[in-house]
């Protein structure tokens, strides 16, 4: 995944300066190589508009004449074809902001993941496997703090703690399942554009956006499969009650 955010960043800096090493990890990663393709698609249509900016610019000569009629010439000079060709202009340059922003947007966000990987060597006990639930007015304390309630659904949490995550206090969950003890991380102040996956430092998860309401963080330490992950994500997911 620092493999895609560093090439994707150096395409965005400079498309025509891009390592031979993030070129080779583009050729062999298929998102990578469907950014460069929209990147270069935006290129082209940024250079397309700049090309008839230079055009519209080069106006034809007019013959001076005096103020009155000068100020009417001015008036009735911009034909119906002009106007066009500066709407196109317009939407030339629109497009290419639009592209642009879609561009920025696409770039995965792995410096929230690799928070979050990170979080979780500071709390190893968390990790127990166990059968014993916090206790609920501990876990409702947790809770409390983010302004959120959990129903029964989530299923047995043995591990809860408030902790200390980019700048804000965010619920730390430890919730049992079969496939063993997965961590939840409830970030309401860490907004998500899309579902991003993650497999890095031993530990496998996925980052949920939350309309309205950050992300949410899912992760385990054993090797259940992504399709495993999403369905405890979307279970956890279900039953947070916000408030």
């Amino acid at each position: 995944m620092n493999e895609c955010a560093d090439y994707r960043r150096a395409v965005l800096t400079n498309p025509e300066d891009v390592d031979a090493g993030l070129r080779a990890h583009r050729d062999a990663c298929a998102d990578c190589t469907e950014f460069a393709q929209r990147a270069a698609q935006f290129e082209g249509r940024l250079a397309r508009a700049l090309r008839l900016d230079m055009a519209a610019s080069e106006g034809p000569k007019v013959i001076p004449l005096d103020a009155a009629r000068r100020r009417r010439a001015a008036r009735e000079s911009v034909s119906p074809i002009g106007r066009r060709g500066w709407l196109a202009i317009a939407a030339s340059v629109t497009v290419a902001i639009g592209v642009a922003m879609g561009l920025w947007l696409a770039v995965p966000v792995p410096s929230l993941a690799a928070a979050v990987v990170a979080h979780m060597a500071g709390e190893p006990q968390a990790w127990r496997t166990t059968d014993v639930p916090v206790p609920p007015e501990a876990l409702g304390a947790v809770l409390a703090a983010a302004h959120i309630h959990l129903t029964p659904a989530a299923g047995v949490v043995s591990y809860a703690s408030s902790c200390e995550f980019r700048g804000h206090r965010v619920p730390h969950l430890v919730v049992q399942t079969d496939q063993g003890p997965v961590t939840v991380m409830v970030l309401v102040h860490e907004p998500a554009g899309r579902t991003v996956a993650f497999d890095e430092a031993g530990y496998r998860g996925v980052i949920l956006p939350v309309a309205g309401h950050g992300s949410i963080a899912v992760l385990t330490k054993n090797q259940a499969d992504s399709a495993a992950i999403e369905r405890v994500a979307a279970r956890v997911l279900g039953a947070i009650v916000w408030g």
